[in-house]
């Protein structure tokens, strides 16, 4: 495993970092709580010592998962890294969504950064993690009711107080960054970026370079859709939220295929999945910092981790590249 350092900070967490959306279940169609702990576990014993969560997956279990799962790691071995501003229990400021929880009832989601909010969801977050500090607190997403200056300025008092230790933003572009970088120290911006969803690389990134701020990208196999295991015809679940989703068509399923059977013998080589091929590329383009993955098993959360035994030259990820760009997908 590789280790990199967020932004100007102290912080170092792993290349591949383990996200937990799916591990709460919430719009994945499920999850089975014992093979999540051991995905975590597994990841941790494999170097992936940072683990990324937010109280909206799962409406509180994702981060009761993760608290579960690094009880007996000693605390500075691991790095918490969780959210804030999604409020499915208080209907206040921008409504997000209508979405079901795991029990299938409906509920409905509201984007809110309050002072007052932004300290519950600290406590409830440290209780439901069974820890007295977060390492990376993250807005989820940005409030347009509340000023970012007193989002800001609540983070800032919770840093003062020990609680969380660095400031960092999900979803934000380069605007938003330098409105919240005036209030308070940001160390990175977690946002989706994967082969098929660049469009980060026109703005998000130079700030990002120029700025030292690291860039945490979520979602980088496009949930699945990079692995090769999802063909035309797929089957997703009742409740499993990429069926509507424009990527998941059989047309771009057959193009994106199309494009992975061109980069599998480089994978082949090299002894690697698909899955690992695309992850390391992910970690190598410009400003990119960490990739967050996924895993709902161990056996999955370990061939995540193997990834970054993988070496690219500089040739083979302009190989990679190149037939990227000879990729179209359909709207």
């Amino acid at each position: 495993m590789k280790y990199r350092k967020l932004g100007h900070s102290d912080l170092e967490i792993s290349v591949v970092t383990f996200g937990a959306w799916a591990a709460g279940g919430w719009m994945w169609g499920g999850t089975e709580r014992s093979e999540a702990i051991k995905a975590i576990q597994a990841a941790h014993d494999n170097g992936v010592t940072s683990i990324d969560t937010a109280p909206i997956y799962g409406q509180g279990l994702s981060e009761e998962i993760v608290g579960e799962a690094i009880k007996d790691i000693p605390r500075d071995k691991v790095q918490i890294l969780t959210k804030y501003g999604m409020r499915w229990d208080l209907a206040k400021g921008d409504l997000a969504m209508h979405s079901k929880n795991n029990d299938g009832k409906e509920i409905d989601i509201y984007k809110y950064a309050g002072k007052e909010s932004v300290i519950k969801e600290c406590e409830d977050s440290l209780k439901r993690l069974g820890t007295d500090y977060i390492d990376l607190y993250q807005i989820h997403w940005n409030d347009k009711t509340t000023p970012i200056q007193e989002t800001m300025e609540a983070v800032s008092m919770l840093i003062e107080q020990g609680k969380v230790r660095y400031a960092g933003v999900c979803n934000y572009d380069a605007e938003l960054m330098k409105e919240a970088a005036k209030y308070i120290n940001l160390v990175s911006n977690q946002v989706p970026y994967s082969m098929v969803k660049r469009d980060i690389e026109e703005e998000t990134v130079p700030y990002c370079i120029e700025q030292n701020k690291s860039i945490l990208a979520y979602s980088p196999l496009e949930r699945g859709l990079l692995t090769g295991k999802m063909k035309p015809g797929y089957k997703f679940g009742a409740d499993d939220h990429r069926s509507e989703i424009y990527f998941y068509k059989d047309e771009n399923l057959k193009r994106v295929n199309e494009f992975l059977d061109k980069i599998k013998p480089l994978a082949d080589e090299k002894q690697a999945t698909l899955g690992q091929l695309v992850i390391r590329w992910t970690v190598e383009q410009p400003g990119i910092t960490i990739a967050l993955v996924g895993a709902r098993d161990a056996k999955h959360s370990v061939q995540n981790a193997e990834a970054m035994d993988i070496d690219l030259t500089k040739e083979e990820i302009e190989f990679i590249t190149a037939n990227l760009n000879e990729l179209e997908l359909v709207k």
